[in-house]
């Protein structure tokens, strides 16, 4: 399995047991989706309720999450525009940094491409959520999260240059 963590400051953000896509070379994507957690523990007896007793609704002390912002305890945030474009260059200036300690080849590549994306962000920036990692540390990635064409279906955008591959 692999944990894909911040290299700043290294909050685990997600990993391979969820959906990922590669787009652009720049981001990653990964598929989430609400789940629905119940306060304290779960016993299951194996009993299936009966259809008259079918609760529609969730049961009490329950509530519906995203999972990969469950599992990671990722944080929410908000932005503005300004305050999130001036918080993007800070971000990019740290990840260039530490490219240029660890991978020098891939710095050109990740300034071309995470400046193009970076303006996909910000024409749609009003449809975006953003969380931090678990520390929330203010100079840690910033994790997007959109819905797809469907409008129902969750997903969320990571740099795929300010992550660590971990392998478990």
């Amino acid at each position: 399995m692999l944990l894909y963590s911040d290299v700043l400051s290294g909050d685990e953000m997600f990993s391979d047991a969820f959906p990922i896509k590669e787009v652009d070379d720049i981001v990653y994507e990964v598929d989430c989706q609400l789940i629905t957690v119940k306060a304290g523990a779960d016993v299951d007896i194996g009993a299936n309720p009966s259809a008259e007793d079918a609760d529609e609704g969730l049961e009490e002390g329950s509530s519906q999450v995203n999972n990969v912002v469950y599992s990671f305890r990722l944080q929410p945030t908000s932005f503005d525009k300004k305050s999130f474009l001036t918080y993007l260059k800070g971000y990019m200036k740290a990840v260039k940094g530490k490219l240029e300690e660890s991978k020098p080849d891939r710095v050109e590549a990740f300034e071309k491409g995470a400046s193009a994306f970076a303006k996909k962000i910000i024409a749609n920036f009003k449809d975006y959520e953003f969380y931090v990692g678990e520390k929330m540390d203010p100079d840690g990635m910033v994790a997007l999260l959109n819905y797809r064409e469907d409008g129902i279906t969750p997903y969320f955008t990571f740099w795929k240059d300010g992550l660590k591959e971990i392998k478990l």
